[in-house]
C-alpha cells in the first residue's frame, strides 16, 4: 500500500521580508564605509544602467584554473555624466545638522530648477551657515554634499530633470573634507576621479517591478493538482503553516519586483568616454545609445534599462589584483534580436 507524502520542502526564500515597493526610485545608502587615505573624496556615483554585453578578458584570478586565459565574461555598461554637488552638510556623530552651505552658481545644463522649483538662497545665511560649519568643526562627525546628477547628458533617456542624492566624504581629516567639498561644489565632478579601473564598488538600486502576484510566482509554490473536481482554485497554498502558534513564514500573495536591493563587490573592468568603443550597432535594446562616459562591470546589475543607480564604494571588499584588468575583446554586434 501507498504511503503519502506528508511532508515537502520549504517553497521559495523567507529572507527579504516584507517584500514591499520601494519608497525611493534611487534609494540613499544607510550605511557608508571607512576608507584610509590623506585625500578626501566622494564615496559614490549616480548612473544609469544602460544594458549587457559581453567581453574577452584576461584572468588574473590567482587560484583559477584559468589564470592567465582569456575568459568569456558578461558584463553591465552603466552611463555616469557627471554630478554637481550643489550643498554641503555637516553632522554631528548621531547624524544631526550642524549646518549646511549652499552652492551659489551652478551649471545650466544642471536644470536644478525642475526639481526645486522654488528654491530661494538667502546669501547671508548661507555665509553664516558656512561660518558655523567653520567654528564647529571639532563637533563634526562627518560630512555630506548634495549631489544632482546632469542627466539631460544622457540622450538615450530623454530625461532632464536631475537625479539627487547625498554623497559622503572620505579620507583625510574633517577639516581636509571641509576643503574638498567647498572646492567641488558648484562643479561637475566626473566618475574617473572618484573611482578607478580595476576596484570593486556596491551596485545599489530598485528591481524590476512585476506588480501584485500570487503564490505560484511569488514564491514557486508547486500548484495543486487540477483533475479533481472537489478543488476551489489550484494555483494557491496548500496550508499556510501549523495550526497552532504563529509561523515564521508564510507564502502570501503580493507585492513582487521594485524592491530596494544591494549588488556587493562588483568589479569595474573599464572606464571610458568614447561610446564608439561600447555601442551596439543599433544601440542597446530599450535603451539607445550611450553619449557620455560610462562603466563596464563585470557580471548583471537589478534594475530595468534606463534606470537609476547609486554606485558606492565597497563596504565589505575582498582582495584584488592590484592591476587593471587586460580587456581583449568588446562585443558590438547588434542586440536587436
Amino acid at each position: 500500500m501507498g504511503h503519502r507524502k506528508l511532508s515537502s520542502p520549504r517553497r521559495g526564500s523567507a529572507g527579504l521580508r516584507p517584500r514591499k515597493r520601494s519608497s525611493e526610485f534611487l534609494p540613499t545608502p544607510r550605511s557608508w564605509p571607512s576608507i584610509k587615505g590623506s585625500n578626501p573624496t566622494l564615496l559614490g556615483f549616480i548612473g544609469y544602467k544602460a544594458g549587457m554585453t559581453h567581453v574577452y578578458m584576461v584572468n588574473d584570478k590567482q587560484r583559477s584554473e584559468t589564470f592567465g586565459k582569456e575568459i568569456f565574461v558578461p558584463v553591465t555598461v552603466i552611463e555616469t555624466p557627471p554630478i554637481v554637488p550643489i550643498a554641503i552638510r555637516a553632522y554631528t556623530p548621531k547624524g544631526s545638522i550642524i549646518g549646511e552651505f549652499w552652492a551659489q552658481e551652478l551649471p545650466k545644463e544642471l536644470q536644478l530648477e525642475r526639481r526645486i522649483s522654488h528654491f530661494k538662497l538667502h546669501v547671508e545665511d548661507n555665509k553664516k551657515s558656512l561660518e558655523k560649519i567653520q567654528q564647529n568643526l571639532e563637533k563634526v562627525g562627518y560630512i555630506r554634499v548634495i549631489a544632482g546628477s546632469m542627466s539631460s547628458k544622457v540622450k538615450s533617456l530623454g530625461k532632464k530633470t536631475p537625479d539627487i542624492s547625498e554623497v559622503q566624504i572620505g579620507g583625510g581629516d574633517i577639516k581636509a573634507q571641509l576643503d574638498y567639498a567647498l572646492n567641488i561644489i558648484g562643479k561637475p565632478v566626473e566618475v574617473d576621479s572618484i573611482f578607478k579601473v580595476g576596484q570593486l564598488i556596491d551596485v545599489i538600486g530598485v528591481t524590476k517591478g512585476k506588480g501584485f502576484q500570487g503564490v505560484v510566482k511569488r514564491y514557486s509554490v508547486v500548484e495543486l493538482p487540477r483533475w479533481h473536481k472537489h478543488r476551489k482554485g489550484s494555483r494557491k497554498a496548500g496550508t499556510k503553516g501549523p495550526s497552532l502558534g504563529t509561523p515564521s513564514y508564510t507564502p502570501q500573495p503580493g507585492q513582487m519586483g521594485f524592491h530596494r536591493r544591494t549588488d556587493y563587490n562588483k568589479r569595474i573592468l573599464k572606464i571610458s568616454a568614447d561610446p564608439a568603443e561600447i555601442n551596439p550597432a543599433g544601440g542597446f535594446v530599450n535603451y539607445g545609445l550611450i553619449t557620455s562616459k560610462y562603466l563596464v562591470i563585470k557580471g548583471s546589475v537589478q534594475g530595468a534599462k534606463g534606470r537609476p543607480l547609486f554606485l558606492r564604494y565597497p563596504i565589505r571588499p575582498f582582495q584584488l589584483a592590484a592591476e587593471a584588468p587586460q580587456i581583449t575583446y568588446i562585443d558590438t554586434f547588434s542586440k536587436q534580436g
